[in-house]
């Protein structure tokens, strides 16, 4: 009886061994998206420093990639946006004004800097329209090479920034 039950627990095993799980790696994120958050009627003052505090709906992650871009012209070509830290020069060549940013996970912060900002044209300081462009890390790390983050279109078509998705924050 000892050999038969040896027996089987033998052939058990066996065959226990040959039975294996083919799972599939699935390595693509398909729920992680690019976000925009876009930003109207701001208003870079010296009532509020030359600069304004963007808040975002809601937290980013810390490795997500940020990127502010300023609505600079507009017509029946489309949308001019340029990227931030933008600047302007005199005609010599010395600095005339600028726009740069700083950003958290909760906000960004868009700040007008020159040397002689009350007397800068109200074009560049009011009812300015910022996007936010969130880029989730793993996006940003694998493409930072292949796109010119610079140009915004670009920026939409490599990461299918959808313009109806645009989230809209009036300031």
């Amino acid at each position: 009886m000892k050999k038969i039950t040896l027996l089987f627990v033998f052939i058990g095993m066996i065959t226990l061994q040959s039975c294996t799980v083919n799972e599939v790696q699935d390595n693509v994120d398909n729920d992680t998206i690019s976000e925009v958050f876009e930003y109207t009627n701001v208003d870079l003052t010296s009532g509020n420093g030359y600069s304004a505090l963007l808040t975002f709906p809601y937290a980013t992650y810390t490795s997500d990639m940020v990127l502010v871009y300023r609505l600079v012209d507009y017509g029946s070509a489309g949308d001019v946006w340029k990227l931030l830290p933008e600047t302007y020069y005199f005609d010599d060549g010395t600095l005339d004004f600028g726009y740069d940013n700083d950003f958290t996970r909760y906000d960004a912060q868009v700040n007008l800097f020159g040397y002689d900002l009350p007397g800068l044209s109200n074009a560049y300081k009011l009812d300015q329209v910022i996007r936010v462009v969130v880029i989730p890390a793993a996006f940003g790390n694998k493409t930072s090479n292949k796109i010119d983050f610079e140009d915004y279109n670009s920026v939409k078509e490599h990461f299918n920034l959808d313009a109806a998705k645009v989230t809209k924050i009036k300031l």
